[in-house]
């Protein structure tokens, strides 16, 4: 049960919840109930498109171990029995959470296969009738995590645990740490002259022309003109969900005015000027082509920034204004802005402890030479992933030499898996005296899982009381 548990913490409870869509247009030959807890099921097919899910996602990542189906069955009978708890104790999971929950899902396949005419031919489904099918997967997964929550939320950590948690194990087999640093940035985006931008704009609204009179697409030239990042891989197509917060307001507000075919006028984001051509729309949904332009910045704009960015070190240096505090009032970037202006893992891991040898942007490597933890470098001019020019200022919060796991470099770390462990035991605390209480029937296919001990003795005790 041990793993189990941690499979389903480690995703959120969600294993097998929304099958892949692949997966879905495969017909299982032979599909039977292979588990059940109480009234809730669980067929083979679900299990098959599990494991297929879990392959798909995982595709490319490097050493992978993907759970076999005797763990994907183990964490649906530990879902279907979170479901039924929180049924019984009534926990709320409003429809609002489920829709939300399914739009979310939806919109992260739409983006995935490209388009949601894409996404329907390869699940022979409409969008509203993948919905459907996986609306109730979609809530009892919302009602699993409702009570996983109950059951671990208030477990805390004592120092005193750390520290014995830290003690028992083996000192080779504690992580070794390469050197590490933490390191924060307030960057400014200097803003082109009114001269620059007019120019800009002038050169796009002939683009508009020309697409409007048919004698260029808009896909032809975004790939010579755009300067989206993304551009040489979608031609500068998006599909937008209206209720998408992650969209530039500006742009969202442009491109669901247009009617289909239509091209916009120019529209100024936080990422420059754009023109848009609506493709296609159907409600909230929407598929749109744009072509990016950066206003150029001169020097004269470049020095203004860098005497902004020397004023609020002079502040920083004397210890007026905290570092949080200039990033929240001056900072333009938007991944560092609400983090006090931590550079984080690209990694997807949100880890603020960076290897010299994980960070890609050069400058910022040149400019650590110089500086020593609790120091602030001089503003820096550099070219930012959007290829744009701005200016910055960093703060070397920490730096740690290569070493061996300890509790005073490394306490938080050691903290963060101490308390995992202490809610995993719980959990599995709480498994092992509820598990008892409920109907339980597993199919004799899975009789050689080792893990499914526990759920074994009550699916036996389910059939000594049904034959009495």
């Amino acid at each position: 049960m041990k793993k189990a548990i941690l499979l389903v913490l480690l995703i959120g409870g969600g294993l097998g919840i929304t099958p892949s869509v692949q997966a879905q247009t495969k017909k299982v030959l032979a599909d039977k109930i292979v588990g059940q807890v109480g009234d809730k099921i669980i067929l083979r097919s679900d299990v098959i498109n599990a494991v297929a899910d879990a392959k798909r996602q995982t595709q490319g990542q490097d050493h992978v171990i993907l759970p076999t189906e005797c763990q994907v069955l183990e964490g649906f009978l530990i879902r279907k029995a979170m479901v039924l708890q929180a049924q019984k104790d009534s926990l709320p999971v409003s429809d609002e959470e489920v829709e939300s929950a399914m739009d979310l899902r939806i919109r992260r396949l739409i983006m995935e296969y490209g388009s949601k005419d894409v996404l329907e031919e390869i699940a022979g489904k409409t969008v509203y009738q993948i919905k459907e099918d996986n609306k109730e997967a979609i809530k009892e997964g919302k009602l699993a995590d409702a009570m996983q929550a109950r059951i671990v939320d208030n477990v805390k950590i004592t120092p005193t645990e750390v520290k014995a948690y830290y003690n028992k194990t083996p000192k080779d087999s504690l992580p070794y740490y390469e050197s590490e640093i933490e390191i924060s940035q307030v960057v400014v985006h200097p803003k082109a002259n009114k001269d620059v931008e007019d120019y800009v704009a002038k050169q796009m609204y002939d683009y508009k022309k020309q697409i409007e009179a048919g004698t260029q697409k808009i896909d032809q030239l975004a790939k010579l003109y755009s300067e989206d990042p993304a551009v040489k891989d979608n031609g500068g197509q998006y599909t937008l969900n209206r209720n998408d917060k992650n969209w530039d307001p500006a742009f969202m507000a442009a491109a669901f005015r247009l009617k289909e075919g239509q091209v916009s006028p120019v529209v100024k984001s936080k990422f420059g000027l754009h023109i848009i051509q609506m493709i296609s729309r159907s409600g909230d949904e929407a598929v749109v082509k744009h072509i990016l332009r950066i206003p150029p910045v001169t020097d004269e704009e470049i020095t203004e920034a860098k005497h902004k960015l020397d004023t609020i070190r002079t502040k920083l240096v004397a210890g007026t204004m905290s570092f949080g505090e200039a990033v929240s009032k001056y900072s333009d970037d938007e991944n560092s802005k609400y983090s006090a202006g931590s550079i984080t893992a690209q990694d997807g891991s949100g880890s603020t402890f960076l290897r010299i040898d994980q960070i890609e942007d050069k400058d910022l490597v040149a400019a650590l030479r110089d500086l020593r933890p609790g120091q602030y470098s001089q503003p820096q001019v550099y070219t930012d992933d959007r290829n744009r020019r701005v200016v910055r200022i960093l703060y070397l919060k920490t730096r740690t030499e290569a070493h061996r796991e300890n509790l005073k470099e490394d306490y938080d770390r050691v903290a963060k898996r101490a308390l995992a462990e202490k809610k995993q035991e719980v959990l599995e605390k709480w498994f092992k005296e509820h598990i008892p209480t409920y109907y339980v029937a597993i199919d004799s296919d899975f009789a050689s899982c080792s893990g499914l001990g526990e759920w074994r003795k009550a699916a036996e005790r389910t059939h000594s009381a049904v034959k009495n």
